[in-house]
């Protein structure tokens, strides 16, 4: 049985990450009449988080998921640490004796509960007068009855999580009316339309990214602009004695590193480190996201006809929000980047088989499981490719990040 799990990042109100809720689904066809929602839910529990390791999916962080009423009533929850997870109740369960005294029992354990999908005339106040969090989706509501929610709810000891919030003023009315969690893709486009030069030390990355893309590329070309930034060698050396490249070899110079890493390796390095230069005071989740776009690209890349440019896969996934990091727009952001036309193309979004990957990829972190499964039968590709490639890359983004 193919399992899939993507996580979705919830911030607080200075954009740090706070918890992911993770996104499930099984079954091959991703259909209802597959599997019903508590077999669903007991698979990916019993078969995939128990497995690989809830941590590895939220680096410590609070893990959002929903339970059924039934999963709920059968204490199914408590599977899992308390301080590791907070139990979503879905708004369509109508609730009896028997489900209030089950949420009281959680409660009790010291279980976070979350209200899903909440509205103003919620009518039953008895759950309201449970849980710890009450999550109101911005696409369904109007601005009118998200202040009201607030305010009729605000002296109950409830933190409220603003869902669905797409662009930065909707953030920002959220904030204002006093919400406490934001769950969206409001980071993902620019913020303000303002120019963001690339900072000085950025313009060695470019230069080596330059050298790369060269017929002929040369190690001692680029160990002499690394050279020249002691901070770029500073983090070269960190990179070849991290988990991410493992090694016991001594390092003799600059030079020797590279030639351990190698020409594509030292595309993505360069990448990687020149987007957590650009990110400056953006959510260190950007580039996370950008780091496991690349890397779930690069592995997805053999299975879509791109296996002999998969390093530019991985290029295409990094850059992907440049845009957002730049504060410009993405073509502008784009021009500054010794890229393959095709590969900007991709990422602006143009049809070509790059950005047909990467409306995969986006797909599978939103949880868009119809359309993976109806461009994977397209394309003749199972459905499990999507889960395997997400979970190496998020173990391998992990790594990265903090190496």
């Amino acid at each position: 049985m193919d399992i899939f799990i993507a996580r979705q990042p919830i911030f607080d109100v200075k954009k740090k990450v706070y918890a992911y809720e993770l996104l499930y689904r099984t079954g091959q066809q991703n259909q209802s009449n597959v599997i019903d929602g508590d077999q669903a839910t007991s698979s990916v529990i019993a078969n995939t988080l128990m497995l690989i390791g809830l941590d590895s999916l939220t680096q410590g962080r609070l893990a959002f998921i929903n339970f059924t009423r039934q999963l709920i009533e059968q204490e199914i929850p408590t599977v899992f640490s308390n301080d590791m997870l907070v139990v979503e109740i879905l708004e369509d369960i109508i609730p009896d004796h028997e489900f209030i005294q089950s949420c009281k029992s959680l409660k009790e354990k010291g279980y976070t509960l979350a209200l899903d999908d909440f509205v103003l005339d919620y009518p039953y106040e008895e759950i309201v007068d449970l849980v710890d969090i009450i999550k109101v989706d911005f696409l369904l509501t109007n601005p009118e009855e998200r202040t009201a929610i607030i305010r009729k709810y605000s002296g109950r000891n409830i933190r409220f999580l603003a869902e669905k919030v797409e662009t930065l003023e909707q953030f920002e009315e959220a904030v204002q009316a006093g919400y406490t969690y934001f769950q969206g893709y409001f980071f993902s486009k620019p913020v303000i339309m303002t120019h963001k030069d690339i900072k000085p030390a950025a313009f060695s990355y470019v230069k080596i990214l330059e050298e790369l893309d060269g017929p002929e590329p040369e190690y001692d070309k680029i160990a002499n602009i690394i050279e020249y930034d002691v901070s770029l060698s500073y983090k070269l050396l960190r990179l070849i004695n991290s988990a991410a490249f493992y090694t016991n070899s001594r390092v003799t110079s600059i030079k020797h590193a590279l030639v351990m890493l190698g020409f594509k390796e030292i595309r993505k390095w360069i990448s990687i480190v020149m987007l957590r230069e650009l990110a400056g005071d953006k959510p260190d989740e950007i580039v996370r996201t950008c780091l496991l776009r690349g890397k779930m690209g690069e592995i997805l890349a053999a299975n879509f006809g791109l296996k002999p440019r998969k390093t530019e896969v991985f290029l295409m996934g990094m850059f992907s929000m440049i845009d957002t990091l730049m504060n410009q727009e993405m073509g502008d952001a784009l021009k500054a980047l010794p890229l393959e036309e095709d590969v900007k193309s991709g990422i602006l979004g143009e049809e070509n088989p790059f950005s047909e990957l990467l409306k995969l990829i986006i797909a599978y972190e939103k949880g868009n499981w119809d359309y993976l499964f109806l461009q994977a039968k397209k394309g003749g590709v199972g459905m499990n490719v999507f889960p395997d490639a997400y979970l190496e890359a998020v173990k391998w983004g992990s790594t990265v990040f903090d190496s």
